[in-house]
């Protein structure tokens, strides 16, 4: 796939909207379309990479930079207490190869994967 039909590629480039939440030179963070927990964000990189692990041995410091902002929206959007969950291949989940961290958050998370 190239970046130019990736998803979050599109909208990271504002080609596609989104709530976003927050944003730095690194990386972006919006709502996620089909929530599974009270907050259900999505934290991706400008700079696409298909999954976690390809971004953990191309950028260290990129990967360091999504988790922050993963942070930052746990703060601001809930009490700071969070899950960071990372689908990496279909079996595992992942629907779009972007990598893309799901913080998830709120009242004693009572979540599971659909």
């Amino acid at each position: 796939m190239s970046t130019a039909e990736c998803l979050f590629c599109r909208i990271v480039a504002g080609e596609v909207p989104a709530d976003l939440l927050a944003e730095n030179d690194d990386a972006v963070a919006f709502r996620d379309i089909d929530p599974r927990a009270p907050l259900h964000a999505l934290v991706v990189p400008r700079e696409h990479h298909a999954d976690v692990a390809q971004l953990a041995a191309a950028d260290p410091r990129l990967l360091a930079a999504v988790v922050k902002l993963g942070e930052q929206v746990a703060g601001t959007e809930g009490d700071g207490q969070f899950r960071l969950v990372f689908n990496t291949g279909p079996e595992a989940g992942q629907s779009v190869f972007h990598v893309h961290g799901h913080v998830l958050g709120g009242a004693r998370l009572g979540w599971s994967p659909a």
